[in-house]
């Protein structure tokens, strides 16, 4: 496969395009490089990158259309994996603007340069934040998900609305990723793993919003990576039995599918904290707070449709992941 990654210099972005990279396939990686979080480290996740064979960068915009049109007509890539966006539930309170730009704007370009170059399958990156207010558990993807408590949360329900419209007009494959709270090495600095680890070590209390009563289902990246790699050679199809007069969320008439990506167990926060005080020998002094506008009590993860697809479900242990975090933590900072 010919493939552009957007975010590649992102979290996720950097770990599918390591795997992507080991399985012989061709990588254009694409990123904007903005301040969200430090750039230096999104500079030294690319610098493990550059030089592999088959790689290739280029700091480009998503919501630069001109750019984008001369990016797509000149790769003439096989497939897309979409994972650039404006990450981040809170910020989203302070800076829509971004979010606009970024996730809507800058979405439409994709599938625009999907359409006009006859890209075989678009994978993307949505969220577990399009389930707001939604408190049936376990998430399922054939729920209704109307009610989104961020724009975070409602640009990445656009998302799947927009690629579905593109997937019935055009015909364009498009599968689309609801991630569950990722974490693991090179993992995002606004994570709640990064936040808490550092002020540990430093010896700063940690902020634990709703007072500690939270649960979230904690997703390797491991786990992502190879959900990722398995979904990306296999374009949906149709689906035959799809029902207009009772329509599911998760498929169509047209080539369209949406999964859950979860570890499919929701763990307390509060468990989470001391599973992180073992892997760092230290313990945590907690800043109780009220729970924080757009956030939610909990997520958890319905992956049946996904394992019964790709053969494959996220398996990876809290406790071997965070140690792992906490192993490259040490690394890269010294510590």
């Amino acid at each position: 496969m010919h493939i552009l990654v957007t975010g590649a210099a992102g979290f996720i972005g950097f770990h599918a395009c390591q795997r992507l990279l080991r399985e012989g396939h061709s990588l254009v990686g694409i990123d904007n490089m903005n301040d969200y979080y430090s750039p230096a480290l999104k500079e030294d996740r690319l610098r493990l990158l550059h030089g592999a064979p088959g790689f290739r960068f280029e700091r480009l915009d998503l919501a630069d259309e001109s750019a984008m049109k001369a990016l797509f007509h000149k790769e003439r890539f096989s497939h897309v994996l979409h994972l650039a966006a404006q990450a981040g539930v809170r910020y989203s309170l302070e800076n829509p603007q971004a979010y606009i730009q970024s996730n809507l704007v800058g979405f439409g370009n994709i599938l625009e340069g999907c359409r006009q170059n006859a890209v075989r399958h678009l994978v993307y990156a949505s969220s577990s934040s399009v389930y707001g207010m939604n408190t049936q558990m376990p998430f399922s993807t054939s729920q209704s998900v109307d009610h989104p408590v961020s724009l975070y949360a409602a640009s990445k329900k656009s998302n799947e609305l927009m690629a579905h419209s593109y997937s019935h007009l055009y015909g364009l494959a498009c599968t689309g990723l609801r991630f569950f709270t990722v974490y693991g090495p090179w993992g995002r600095p606004d994570m709640a793993l990064f936040i808490f680890t550092r002020a540990i070590l430093e010896g700063r209390p940690i902020p634990v919003f709703n007072k500690g009563r939270m649960q979230r289902d904690f997703t390797y990246i491991d786990d992502i990576t190879e959900g990722l790699c398995r979904l990306m050679p296999l374009p949906p199809d149709p689906n035959p039995d799809w029902q207009p007069a009772h329509p599911d969320p998760a498929s169509s008439s047209a080539p369209y599918r949406l999964y859950n990506i979860g570890n499919n167990r929701p763990v307390p926060l509060l468990d989470f904290i001391k599973t992180l005080e073992r892997a760092l020998g230290k313990k945590a002094e907690l800043e109780l707070l009220p729970m924080q506008p757009g956030d939610v009590p909990a997520t958890y993860a319905d992956i049946a449709p996904l394992a019964r697809d790709v053969g494959f479900a996220p398996c990876t242990p809290l406790e071997r992941g965070i140690q792992a975090f906490v192993d490259w933590y040490r690394s890269y900072y010294g510590v």
